[in-house]
This record gives structure tokens, C-alpha cells and sequence, in this order.
């Protein structure tokens, strides 16, 4: 297929920096930066160069993640791995200044020579440390941090009910939570809240035509439409899309094209925007029935990638 025809994804690392500035400014502790999956497939170096002096660490789903993306290199910020870590030794982590992530005993007891940060269960019943075994594993693992994965402000009084006035750095909140000051503690880990309006996903009328008949797999009526290259497999889905600036519709995803609903001026070569200038992460999310962070890494994959930073 050809490259030139194919949707392209621009990354405006300079939004990610702007509101990382706005979280850091409006929180006033330290931001842990989420940057797991290639940061939500935006470019984890990329984002690490962009806020590096701004964040006070990152976080990653594991330490192949800090290593490809030579996180410490790049910015030479604490970087915690939150995700599991079977297998791995104290000494390789300590090389790649990560700190993992334990929540049981013998976690604890075999990566105490890596600092590791201890995981509690609030509510997620995922890789966390049960109320129950608190003790047992911040004494195994000899812990001064701990977190939780929280949703809401009850899970973040957990915590702090279970951990508070012991010395221990604590942080509970995502982006979800950022609205909520009482859920700060001593940092805060922003995902989604760095990304949103840094995307940019648009593609190119290839064909233009009035139809008023059944067209497609499906058999879709429709006056008129146009064909993008984009399908399932770059991520697309059926919801709204912008065709030169009018909100419009797709009409059938296939598997490398789409269907799109277009006006009776739009014409091929037109542009199509599938994610940006208005269009939001919230808005597809809401028509995909699922989450922005779905949306987000969706769409980063749709085509050639490329960053700018005005």
C-alpha cells in the first residue's frame, strides 16, 4: 500500500509539555510521569525529552520498557516499574536505576537490594499488597514509598489510614484523581491527563462519490461518501471523524479503509481528521464505548508517526 495514502500521526510534544506545567503547577508535588506503553504510544523517549525538568520520575509497566526507551539516559529521573517482575534480579534494575514494584514477602525480601516500592491493595485486586500483609512486606523490603492504584478518594483513605504519619512517601492518584486535592498526598501519577490534545491522526479522501444506494459490506445508504486508506488494523473504528473541519461520520470500517460521510464540496485529496483539532479522546471515547486511553493508543498507531515541538 502506498506510505503517502496512509493516515499520518503527528505528536505535538510541546501540548504534553504544557500540561504536564499545568499539573505540576496546580498540585504542587512531585509528578510521576506515566509513560508505559511507549507513553500510551506517543513515544516514551520522545515524551521523557519533552518533560524531563518538569516531572519528578516516570513510570513504566516494566523494566524493559525503562531499557528501550533508555528512559534514565534521556532524563536521569527515578523511574518505577509498577508492573510484575518475576524472574528479574536486584542488580539489573539497580543498573538501570528502576525501582520495582513488590507486594508480597518474597518480592519484597528477594529486590530489598533494589529499593522496591510497595504496591497496596485498595480496590483493584491487582498486583497489590493485601491490608493484611502490609507489615509483613514493608518490613521484608525494608520500603520507605508506597502507593495505590485509586480511583476514587475512599481508596486513597485507605492508604493513607493504613500508612499515614510513618515517614513513607505515599501517592495514590492518576489522572482520574488530579481534580481531587485531598488525593495528592506526596505525588501523583498523571497518564492520559499529559496526552490529551497532543495527537493529531488525519487521513486523505481517495475517492469521492454521490451514491444514494446501498455501498459498502454492509449495504450503508448514504447521498454521498468518500473512501480513506485506515481500517481495523490502524485502529479505527465507527464514530465521528472531521472532513475539512465538518463534523462528519464514518460510515463502515474494513480492515485497511474506511467508508466516510462527506458534504457535496468535499472532494478527493480533502483532508480527514480521525483524532485532533477538536475532535477529543473523550469524544471518541465516548462513541467507541470504551476509554481514552483505548482511543489514544488506537489512533497513535494508525500511520507514520512524527513529533514536533513549537
Amino acid at each position: 500500500m502506498d506510505r503517502d495514502r496512509q493516515p499520518s500521526v503527528t505528536v505535538d510534544l510541546s501540548r504534553v509539555r504544557a500540561n504536564a506545567l499545568a499539573i505540576r503547577r496546580r498540585v504542587g508535588v512531585d509528578v510521576l510521569a506515566v509513560v508505559k506503553a511507549d507513553a500510551y504510544g506517543l513515544g516514551a523517549a520522545h515524551v521523557a525529552r519533552a518533560i524531563g525538568d518538569i516531572v519528578q520520575g516516570f513510570c513504566v509497566f516494566n523494566l524493559a520498557e525503562a531499557r528501550a526507551a533508555d528512559l534514565w539516559e534521556t532524563a536521569k529521573q527515578p523511574i518505577l516499574a509498577i508492573g510484575p517482575s518475576d524472574g528479574m534480579e536486584p542488580a539489573e534494575f539497580v543498573a538501570a536505576h528502576v525501582r520495582p514494584v513488590v507486594w508480597t514477602v518474597e518480592q519484597a525480601t528477594r529486590l530489598r537490594a533494589a529499593l522496591p516500592v510497595l504496591c497496596v491493595d485498595t480496590a483493584m485486586q491487582r498486583f497489590a499488597c493485601p491490608a493484611d500483609q502490609v507489615e509483613s512486606v514493608l518490613a521484608a523490603g525494608q520500603c520507605g514509598e508506597a502507593f495505590t492504584h485509586a480511583v476514587r478518594l475512599e481508596h486513597v483513605r485507605i492508604l493513607s489510614a493504613l500508612l499515614g504519619n510513618r515517614g513513607l512517601k505515599l501517592h495514590a492518584a492518576g489522572s482520574s484523581l488530579l481534580h481531587e486535592p485531598a488525593a495528592w498526598l506526596d505525588g501523583v501519577r498523571p497518564g492520559i491527563a499529559l496526552y490529551r490534545g497532543a495527537v493529531r491522526v488525519r487521513a486523505h479522501l481517495l475517492e469521492a462519490r454521490d451514491s444514494g444506494r446501498p455501498a459498502g459490506y454492509g449495504g450503508f445508504v448514504a447521498p454521498r461518501f468518500g473512501v480513506i486508506q485506515g481500517g481495523y488494523s490502524n485502529g479505527l473504528r465507527l464514530g465521528p471523524c472531521l472532513v475539512n473541519g465538518v463534523r462528519r461520520n464514518i460510515l463502515e470500517v474494513g480492515m485497511q479503509s474506511a467508508f466516510v460521510q462527506i458534504g457535496t464540496a468535499d472532494k478527493v485529496g480533502d483532508e480527514v481528521v480521525l483524532l485532533g483539532d477538536g475532535l477529543s479522546e473523550a469524544d471518541l471515547a465516548q462513541s467507541w464505548n470504551t476509554t481514552e486511553q483505548h482511543v489514544m493508543f488506537e489512533l497513535t498507531r494508525a500511520g507514520r508517526r512524527s513529533h514536533r515541538c513549537a
